[in-house]
């Protein structure tokens, strides 16, 4: 069975794989966006058997941004929004190394053609796992420390960000 064979419930909620069930990814995913994390996920799924549980997080953090795991994409609550949005930032940073992403990306994944809606809650769970020692976030190639920021930020990984692979 490939890839475009999957065989999928109704709803499109599901897959179904030899019999058993499982959740889709969420399809409001931008195409470049799901690539990335399919991508990370792939190598997190490479890395489990040498690099077992710092690898099994970034499993478990990419299919969470995907919508696999977590609240349930078409039923998401506030919290599972968070959730998402941070699974989403870490994984996108792992797989961009010593690139940067912007809060923007995160909710693009998230919310889909309502990803604008996102945003206040994208920039606070930014902070939070900025105040957490996982990234730093920056504004004109300089950290800022506050929350009060107006304008774009980009966000980098810190070295609080668990396990980033050298694969990818």
């Amino acid at each position: 069975m490939t890839g475009n064979d999957v065989e999928r419930t109704e709803d499109g909620r599901y897959i179904v794989v030899r019999g058993r069930r499982w959740r889709a990814s969420d399809p409001s995913i931008p195409e470049k966006l799901r690539s990335e994390l399919v991508s990370a996920l792939m190598t997190g799924r490479r890395l489990v058997k040498t690099e077992g549980d710092p690898a099994r997080v970034m499993v478990h953090d990419a299919k969470v941004a995907l919508g696999e795991r977590g609240d349930p994409w078409w039923q998401p609550t506030e919290e599972g929004i968070r959730a998402r949005l941070a699974a989403t930032i870490r994984t996108l940073l792992r797989s961009r190394g010593r690139g940067s992403i912007c809060p923007s990306d995160a909710a693009r994944v998230a919310g889909g053609e309502r990803w604008r809606d996102l945003m206040v809650t994208a920039r606070s769970v930014a902070f939070d796992l900025r105040d957490d020692g996982v990234v730093s976030v920056t504004q004109r190639g300089e950290r800022v420390t506050g929350r009060e920021v107006a304008g774009p930020i980009r966000l980098i990984a810190d070295d609080g960000l668990e396990f980033t692979p050298t694969e990818g």
